[in-house]
């Protein structure tokens, strides 16, 4: 029997990357006392972490009590497409040369407001997948 099922590729740790290189929006997954948050944000993949950039609210503070996060970024093309989810920790960026250095990054708000906490994300496990998009096989 024919399996028409197309889970699709699984991606190295180094194509996964390349994803989040090219991308520059995602989803933050954090938990705080049993209870899932999720946030849309903007990032930059820069010398293996990931940063964005935030203001004080309830995304830094679940950050600061659980430093345990997910991210998610899909990119879609024409006829395929593509998923990665990195887990990792997360920790507010402090000194100043840190700063400075994040300062010079191209990582801007993505909305028009200022935002002047980083945050680094450093991953422990990346996974993604390629797939080919397309119909719904037919039933014989």
């Amino acid at each position: 029997m024919e399996n028409d099922e197309h889970p699709g590729t699984v991606l190295s740790d180094g194509q996964s990357w390349s994803v989040l290189e090219r991308c520059q929006h995602g989803r933050l997954a954090v938990s705080v006392m049993g209870e899932p948050d999720i946030y849309p944000i903007n990032f930059i993949a820069h010398d293996g972490v990931l940063l964005l950039r935030t203001n004080p609210g309830t995304k830094l503070a679940e950050l600061t009590v659980n430093d345990k996060v997910a991210f998610e970024v899909d990119e879609v093309a024409d006829n395929e497409a593509w998923s990665v989810v990195l887990k990792g920790t997360a920790r507010v960026i402090e000194s100043q040369s840190e700063i400075d250095e994040a300062d010079k990054l191209p990582l801007k708000p993505w909305i028009p407001t200022r935002k002047y906490t980083y945050v680094e994300i450093t991953p422990h496990r990346i996974h993604g997948r390629h797939f080919e998009l397309g119909e719904e096989p037919e039933r014989y």
